[in-house]
């Protein structure tokens, strides 16, 4: 309950204040939580030492608390979705190589959009819905189901068709055989189940294995793409090149090699912006 009132106290600050107002207050709060969230700074400074050991904890620290502070700048975007239109997306959002997209769909066999919990990957969602792309994407559902009712709606209003997590399989493979656009974080595991044990910045984590798996069974290309928060706070929706995938004969090969294109994507991407990385859970195995 006290989530859901937060929540919704954010929303109606975020329609109610202009933009830059509604950050200055959502920064503030941030750096309140942040004197407070003793547990989230050490699990977020102790994954940024991983990524980056030979910086000193100064240098730690202040990616650390922008970390929080873009966190809390993704919640009031998340907020004023109601606000988000084709318009809002010409002046604020620069897209680059969306031409992927549209060559993986022309296959006919759907395209699986490979993203992490990095910049402002609800955003990405917004964006393809509103260009009028066929967009579904896999959400942990919330514990309280009125907050999960308001994430939700939030995506649905503007085109996107969320699938709660934990019974998807099935309905990702028809999604993908109707040559739809099917979204995935690809820097979590949620399924309990083991998922995949890589090396991420030279060190053993676990990665999921459903964009590969799913890629392995349907040959739908894997489009990686991120929404980046700019320092105007304007954005830049990038996708790169579909990762290549030859099949061999040996399936649980060709997964972990799928899982290992992915992971090398997401690195480049958390090691160019750590401060848009929005891991505040231990990450690594060790």
């Amino acid at each position: 309950m006290f989530n859901y009132i937060i929540y919704r106290i954010g929303q109606f600050l975020a329609l109610s204040l202009p933009l830059k107002l509604g950050y200055a207050v959502a920064v503030f709060c941030s750096d309140l939580h942040y004197f407070f969230a003793y547990i989230d700074r050490r699990e977020v400074g102790a994954n940024l030492k991983a990524i980056f050991p030979e910086k000193s904890d100064r240098e730690i620290k202040g990616i650390r608390i922008h970390i929080f502070r873009n966190f809390a700048k993704y919640l009031v975007d998340f907020f004023r979705f109601t606000k988000i239109d084709i318009a809002y997306i010409k002046r604020n959002v620069k897209i680059e190589n969306i031409h992927y997209v549209n060559e993986a769909l022309a296959k006919g066999k759907g395209v699986i959009l490979l993203t992490a919990h990095f910049g402002n990957w609800e955003l990405g969602g917004v964006i393809m819905g509103q260009l009028g792309y066929p967009f579904w994407a896999v959400a942990l559902p919330h514990k309280d189901k009125r907050v999960n009712n308001f994430f939700n709606f939030q995506r649905a209003s503007k085109g996107v068709k969320v699938i709660a997590f934990g019974n998807a399989v099935r309905r990702c493979l028809t999604i993908l055989k109707d040559n739809n656009a099917l979204a995935l974080v690809g820097d979590r595991d949620f399924t309990k189940k083991g998922g995949v044990v890589v090396d991420f910045f030279g060190k053993p984590t676990i990665l999921p294995e459903g964009p590969a798996a799913f890629a392995s069974k349907t040959g739908s290309p894997i489009v990686p793409g991120f929404v980046l928060r700019n320092q105007d706070d304007s954005f830049t929706l990038r996708f790169e090149k579909p990762l290549e995938f030859i099949p061999t004969a040996d399936k649980n090969h060709d997964l972990l090699k799928l899982v290992e294109s992915y992971k090398v994507v997401i690195e480049h991407y958390i090691r160019k912006n750590p401060q848009q990385w929005y891991m505040f859970k231990k990450f690594w195995i060790q």
